[in-house]
This record gives C-alpha cells, sequence and structure tokens, in this order.
C-alpha cells in the first residue's frame, strides 16, 4: 500500500452496518419466500383455519306465488275467518266513508266510539256540507290528524251535495274526485256497501302480511294491491282484505306475531317469525 494512503473506514455511526443487516434481512425474507410456496400474501399461518365459505340463503322449492299456494292460503283463511266484515260501524255509505277517513291512523275500536255521537249530532250528509273545519275538529280530535280529517270530511260532504246530489257515488273515479279519499277509502266504500269488487283494499295489516306471504315485494300501496289483484281470484278480492285485517289483529301482529296459533304457519318464511316449522 502505498505511503500516506489510508483504507475508507466503515462509519462510526454504524450506517454501513445497518444498511448491510438491513440488506441482508430482505434477502432472507426473499429466499425464504422462494423456498417456502404459499408462504405470500393471503397465506394462512401455521395452524389457522381456513377460511368458511359465505352462507348462502337456501333456495325455496316452491314459488311463493304458485297457484297451489296461493289457493292453499285463501282456503285457510276461509276456515279461519268465514264471516270476515268491515269492523267499522255505519248505517249508510256516508257513515262508512266517514268512518274510514277517520280511521287513517287510528283504530277501528277508537273511530267506533266516535261516530256515534258525531252522526247523532250531524245525521245528514247536508249536514256536514254547512260545517267549516273549525266546528268538526272537537268531535273527532281523538283519532289523531284531526284538522286534516276535518277538512277532509266537510270537503266530500260539500263535493257530494254539490255534484252528486247528495248521495255517495259508486264509481272508482268519481270516488276518487273526493277531497281526502284515496284507493284504500274507496275500496272499503265500493266493497262493503256496494259489493263492488274494483281493487284490494291495502292498510297497514294488508301490507305487512302480504310481504310476510312473500305476496309482494313491493312496499308501496299502490303496488301491493296491483300485485294482489293479479294473483287474488277477483270474486275474492273484498273477503281476502277484510280476512288479511282480521288476521293482523288477532295474530299476525307488527311486534312478536303469535306464529305458534297461526294456520299460515307452514306457508310463510318470514324472517321475523317468532316460532317455525320451516
Amino acid at each position: 500500500m502505498v505511503r500516506g494512503i489510508v483504507p475508507r473506514q466503515p462509519s462510526k455511526a454504524g450506517r454501513h452496518e445497518g444498511v448491510q443487516r438491513q440488506t441482508r434481512r430482505a434477502e432472507s425474507r426473499d429466499s425464504s419466500r422462494q423456498a417456502q410456496p404459499g408462504k405470500g400474501k393471503g397465506a394462512l399461518l401455521p395452524g389457522a383455519k381456513s377460511p368458511k365459505p359465505a352462507a348462502t340463503k337456501p333456495k325455496r322449492s316452491e314459488d311463493p306465488l304458485a297457484p297451489r299456494r296461493i289457493s292453499e292460503i285463501l282456503a285457510r283463511l276461509d276456515r279461519a275467518y268465514p264471516a270476515a266484515n268491515c269492523a267499522l260501524h255505519h248505517r249508510n255509505a256516508w257513515e262508512l266513508l266517514v268512518a274510514t277517513i277517520l280511521s287513517a291512523q287510528c283504530t277501528d275500536a277508537r273511530v267506533n266510539m266516535v261516530t256515534p255521537e258525531l252522526f247523532r249530532k250531524y245525521p245528514r250528509v247536508e249536514d256536514f256540507a254547512c260545517l267549516q273545519p273549525q266546528e268538526l275538529e272537537p268531535g273527532i280530535r281523538s283519532t289523531g290528524f284531526f284538522r286534516n280529517k276535518a277538512k277532509s270530511v266537510v270537503g266530500a260532504a260539500q263535493a257530494i251535495v254539490r255534484d252528486f246530489g247528495g248521495k255517495v257515488p259508486d264509481e272508482m273515479d268519481q270516488l276518487l274526485e273526493l277531497p281526502g279519499v284515496a284507493r284504500k277509502t274507496a275500496n272499503v266504500v265500493l266493497g262493503t256497501w256496494f259489493g263492488k269488487a274494483e281493487g284490494v283494499v291495502v292498510d297497514t295489516h294488508v301490507h305487512r302480511i302480504a310481504r310476510r306471504l312473500e305476496l309482494t315485494k313491493h312496499d308501496d300501496p299502490g303496488r301491493i294491491e296491483q300485485d294482489l289483484m293479479r294473483i287474488i281470484p277477483r270474486e275474492k278480492w273484498i273477503l281476502f282484505a277484510h280476512q288479511l285485517i282480521l288476521h293482523g289483529r288477532a295474530l299476525c301482529l307488527a311486534r312478536q306475531p303469535k306464529c305458534a296459533d297461526c294456520s299460515l304457519e307452514n306457508l310463510c318464511h318470514a324472517a321475523d317469525k317468532t316460532w317455525s316449522t320451516v
């Protein structure tokens, strides 16, 4: 070695040694991965259990809308509720119309407590037509949403007196022209009083049970009605709605349905059942 020339020495801070150690570790890891296939990304650690495949919902063996199943549902409802009818008390079409308007977001039992005094005080549709909505509000306050309901009842009475000679019309399109009357109310009046099957009543009970029985996948009452009209024979439309309403009050409750006592239990695959044999 030439005098005065000193070989380059490693850094006293150890930086070179650290770099060499890191390089050696990286090389060791690479060689380990190459020597042991299957140890890369996503590989299992020693002793780890293999992941289970995601559970899949078993497929139904029968179409929920199969004619045989629909016929069986109707037959069982006939046995359970052979004489189902409207629970709202009324003596004529006008009283039924008023009671149905008042029943929105209210129980039929509460409406039946309110209407006797209401019809004693205002016995004719013309008497309602002469009122201001504010005059009607105190008598129907307990049914809820009483201001809107008062406007609807008085508005319907005025339209019936003005446009239909004081008689409740018996046609769907004419009923739908009345204030506060939508398809549910019109179907109740047409089916219960006039015996006309123009549609299916879809109230909260029919809505809930139709979905639980997989008779519809929709949540909108109008689309539910269309689905039911396609699969239920027309001669059953009126009775079927009354039967589902009674069934909803007695057994197929919104919370904690009484599935163990339900005659439709083994035909029902609802996710919120409280007891099941299927």
